[in-house]
């Protein structure tokens, strides 16, 4: 067993509300400057630079994780991540078949840049990533455990696109075992108004600008022996899955 300090929620420039310098090999530089471990990278509705984003990851010692910010049909925001490429690939590809296809004005929304790990350019997304998909909060968790991966609310303490601010309430199903809220500080509040003792709570930078990656000095302890970072993810990807309870 290890710690790992991590951040699990932060954007790519393929992410139109992101920064364009929010390159994979800045992230992942920026990341190792700060000390983190465990990162993950969650674009709006796409999985689309996480090849590279894994590349630059292994090239600082990093463990990378491939994942989604997904957007429900309710308008509530999911941290989606999986275990292997392959698996965020394919969950990639269901998702955009829910998509809604709007096509992205760069001027007004951002710009959507895939990048390979070496910060070249390799194209543009024509569609813009950040509406919400057709799927309802119970058939994206199901499709992220499907597809081997775990998926839990993103800062539930924001008005906007939190599961509390949208439904008023955290639901009985789909039940989730961890939660993220945005600001530490607000994690006692949050445990005895909603009743979240025995939910797992992670803070993560939800960084969109490259000074948002910053030291936090949060980790999470997985089983990582014999070590690989394959087996790190999977771990990790367990743990999320797993009811407070049990452990």
């Amino acid at each position: 067993m290890n710690r790992y300090v991590y951040d699990l929620h932060l954007h790519s420039c393929l992410s139109p509300c992101a920064d364009d310098d929010m390159t994979p090999a800045n992230i992942a530089g920026m990341a190792a400057l700060c000390g983190i471990g465990l990162l993950a990278l969650t674009d709006h509705n796409s999985c689309g630079n996480c090849a590279a984003f894994l590349t630059a990851c292994r090239q600082y010692g990093i463990v990378g994780v491939p994942g989604m910010e997904l957007t429900t049909a309710e308008e509530i925001h999911l941290v989606c991540l999986f275990p292997t490429l392959e698996a965020a690939t394919a969950f990639d590809a269901a998702v955009q078949q829910q998509r809604m296809k709007i096509k992205n004005k760069p001027a007004v929304f951002g710009n959507q840049i895939y990048m390979d790990a070496q910060d070249g350019v390799l194209g543009e997304e024509p569609n813009l990533l950040i509406p919400a998909t057709r799927l309802s909060i119970e058939d994206a968790t199901a499709l992220a455990l499907a597809h081997g991966g775990a998926a839990y609310p993103a800062h539930i303490d924001r008005p906007s696109n939190g599961i509390i601010g949208i439904l008023g309430a955290l639901p009985e199903r789909p039940y989730f075992p961890t939660l993220e809220l945005n600001d530490a500080a607000n994690i006692p509040a949050y445990r005895e108004k909603y009743g979240l003792q025995d939910r797992r709570i992670l803070c993560s930078s939800d960084a969109h600008h490259l000074w948002d990656i910053r030291e936090q000095n949060l980790s999470i302890e997985l089983d990582d022996e014999p070590y690989s970072s394959a087996r790190v993810r999977q771990a990790l990807i367990d743990l999320l899955r797993r009811s407070v309870n049990s452990e």
